[in-house]
């Protein structure tokens, strides 16, 4: 571990992490992090270091100039802080980093040594898969865990996944080991538009934090940047009658799915969703499934990808 800084002093800390890698469909869990870093200003005071844990073959370093001067950032784990004031100030640490290639338990008990050290009260885990979702629908987020009182007391699920898992879900199992209230958050990204950026599944994973951490989180540009890139996958889908076609029939699916879930219940858990964010002032926006919703960055490709005919979605946890 490299110390870059002293530890503060935290009011109340959550831990929030994301990985880019695996978990991290669409990048939309690290941008997650990384937004919340940007906006209220997070403070890097610690590393891990990267010669414990990262392949360099894999995830390679990269060179720049600085004055003149050629200097060398590696890929690493880096943990910040941002202060939340407001009627009840409380401290995020936010970890911001990539999937380790190697000794995962050991830079799990690192990452909850500093959750001790810190006096963390709970960790937040983000993570992204594909899946069939149609992008015209909100995006599918689940909130899993492995604590039984927490899944009851906080409205999650107790996870059930078996199969392959990445560090999301070894984070989470040290986290409850450990005895650290720990939640996975996953949003859905279609597996069709998977390309990086997705920034309605950030909103989405944004949303759902602050639900469940129970503060106001600015948005800034996110909410449009949601808007017109689905906007943008709109018009590219509709150049193509196949790939119209099956978005056609993921909706279906979604809507007929969906369609016992339309209850008084729910209907009043949106209403009261709608109701915390409605003061919430210039850039602070709920997700919706209205059409006008993204924009398509798709690195120079023309159209949405031909539906894969048995894709595998990436597993939670």
């Amino acid at each position: 571990m490299i110390e870059l800084e002293g530890v503060p002093e935290l009011i109340d800390p959550v831990m929030v992490a994301a990985f880019e890698g695996w978990n991290d469909a669409g990048d939309a869990a690290s941008t997650a992090v990384a937004h919340l870093e940007r906006e209220w200003k997070g403070e890097v005071f610690a590393a891990l270091d990267a010669e414990d844990y990262y392949d360099f073959q894999v995830n390679r370093p990269t060179v720049y100039l600085d004055g003149g001067v050629r200097k060398i950032t590696w890929p690493t784990t880096r943990l910040s802080v941002v202060r939340v004031g407001g009627d009840k100030p409380r401290d995020l640490v936010l970890v911001r980093g990539i999937e380790p290639s190697m000794r995962w338990r050991s830079f799990c008990n690192e990452l909850l040594g500093f959750a001790h050290e810190l006096g963390v009260e709970m960790v937040v885990i983000l993570g992204a898969l594909l899946g069939d979702t149609p992008h015209t629908r909100p995006v599918p987020v689940s909130g899993v865990t492995s604590d039984p009182d927490l899944a009851r007391t906080m409205d999650l699920e107790e996870t059930r996944y078996e199969g392959p898992t990445g560090i999301v879900g070894i984070l989470q199992e040290a986290c409850t080991h450990a005895g650290v209230p720990a939640v996975s958050l996953w949003a859905a990204v279609p597996h069709y538009v998977s390309q990086p950026p997705n920034p309605k599944a950030t909103l989405a994973l944004l949303n759902r934090l602050e639900d469940l951490i129970d503060l106001r989180i600015p948005l800034g540009e996110l909410a449009e940047d949601a808007r017109a890139w689905q906007v943008g996958v709109d018009q590219l889908a509709s150049e193509d009658s196949e790939v119209a076609e099956y978005v056609q029939t993921l909706e279906e699916a979604r809507d007929t799915a969906e369609l016992p879930e339309a209850s008084g219940e729910a209907i009043a858990r949106e209403f009261e969703r709608y109701l915390r964010r409605r003061d919430g002032g210039p850039g602070h926006a709920t997700e919706s499934g209205d059409s006008s919703y993204l924009r398509d960055t798709s690195s120079g490709r023309t159209r949405p990808p031909k539906p894969p005919k048995a894709e595998e979605s990436s597993p939670c946890t």
